[in-house]
């Protein structure tokens, strides 16, 4: 079968980096994020982030081929921020979205416990 291996979905190769950033020549405060081993659910979540932001102009991601573990995201800011200032600040802004949902599926979780009980 020409199916390559499923490993290479997720693992990351020597060498491979999680992310690179290519700045936009032609567009000013624009760069494009190339994330390896992701696919459409890191991507349209950092997309949405990055929409939330007032100072994101443009955010759009692709996934250039179906068989290619890869996001390539771009991102396109006001003059006084730049791209790399967003996607950071859109990282740390689902880390804690997604901490404060843990933590309420967990305090939900033992209260059906005790209610059980």
């Amino acid at each position: 079968m020409n199916a390559p291996p499923s490993f290479e979905s997720f693992l990351l190769l020597d060498g491979e980096k999680k992310i690179v950033m290519e700045k936009d020549t032609k567009v000013p405060n624009a760069a494009s994020f190339i994330i390896n081993k992701e696919d459409h659910t890191l991507g349209n979540l950092l997309r949405g982030q990055l929409l939330r932001d007032p100072q994101v102009l443009f955010a759009g991601y692709k996934v250039p081929h179906p068989l290619e573990h890869r996001v390539v995201l771009r991102v396109q800011t006001t003059s006084e921020y730049s791209p790399q200032e967003a996607f950071s600040n859109a990282i740390t802004d689902l880390i804690s979205e997604i901490s404060l949902l843990e933590e309420r599926f967990k305090d939900s979780v033992k209260e059906k416990k005790e209610s059980a009980e």
